[in-house]
């Protein structure tokens, strides 16, 4: 048998083995997708899942963000341009911890998790909102306490595993103005965080991260950032600048963080929404 012959029949036996190709079944669905245009049939377009609500949680980056230091954080250069080379293209000079921003444990603390090396299951999780507006009216330097944390479960149950615990004062409505960074004559910033009983209470719990719509995790006029250096070593993540908290509910949202993804990084500016 001649050489050509026995490849034939080797070739023939695999089609018949393999079945129906790619082609053939692409073939086959344009020949039913035709057939059903041919008698008015036609399929439901895809959309997203009905009921559910998508909420922005992140302030909008520009020179001008206030920052704790209180220079600026972010600078934009633009390196080409449309009308003389085709396109747009920005040279971006970024502080990490600018804007709607993580803070990972490598940010406090010597060995910690860099922003790269977070896992991204925990990236996505439950938000449960603390209302402290009421209180953080009355006094700019007032806390999240045990006591708040307290009554959020009496009221929701207890936090949920790998929960975003997220500070909800009312500061995010000041970005635009001094009242954010709230300095005195001094230089001493006055703005609500985390109290660190609060945060050794949340430490207990198997939450994965707190946020604060301020510049801090530690309330304005902290000097020894105790909550930083309470959460952020034990391989838990912040959050920092968060908008839109009160557009979310106490509880049942889904946080999905944007996180950046540069080596060694200890935070960085993230795109940042909650689905409820």
């Amino acid at each position: 048998m001649c050489d050509i012959c026995v490849m034939n029949r080797v070739r023939e036996r695999m089609l018949a083995e393999r079945g129906p190709s790619r082609r053939d079944l692409m073939r086959g669905a344009l020949a039913v997708g035709a057939a059903g245009l041919a008698t008015g049939a036609m399929t439901a377009p895809a959309r997203a899942q009905a009921g559910i609500a998508v909420h922005d949680m992140t302030h909008t980056l520009s020179e001008d963000f206030p920052t704790f230091p209180g220079v600026p954080g972010f600078a934009m250069t633009k390196k080409y341009d449309f009308a003389a080379d085709g396109y747009n293209l920005y040279d971006l000079t970024i502080d990490e911890h600018t804007g709607t921003h993580i803070d990972a444990p490598l940010h406090f603390s010597e060995d910690g998790q860099s922003v790269d090396e977070l896992p991204v299951a925990s990236l996505v999780c439950p938000l449960c909102v603390i209302d402290i507006r009421e209180k953080a009216a009355a006094d700019p330097d007032a806390q999240v306490t045990p006591d708040d944390l307290e009554a959020w479960i009496a009221a929701n149950g207890e936090f949920p595993d790998r929960a975003c615990v997220a500070m909800l004062s009312g500061w995010a409505e000041k970005v635009d103005g001094d009242g954010f960074r709230n300095a005195d004559a001094d230089g001493v910033m006055h703005f609500p965080g985390f109290h660190p009983e609060a945060t050794d209470m949340l430490l207990q719990s198997l939450a994965g991260a707190i946020a604060v719509d301020t510049l801090s995790l530690d309330h304005g006029p902290s000097q020894d950032f105790a909550t930083h250096y309470a959460w952020l070593p034990a391989g838990r993540y912040g959050i920092e600048c968060v908008a839109g908290l009160d557009a979310v509910p106490a509880a049942g949202a889904t946080l999905v963080v944007g996180a950046p993804k540069h080596r060694r990084g200890t935070g960085g500016p993230a795109r940042i929404f909650a689905m409820v």
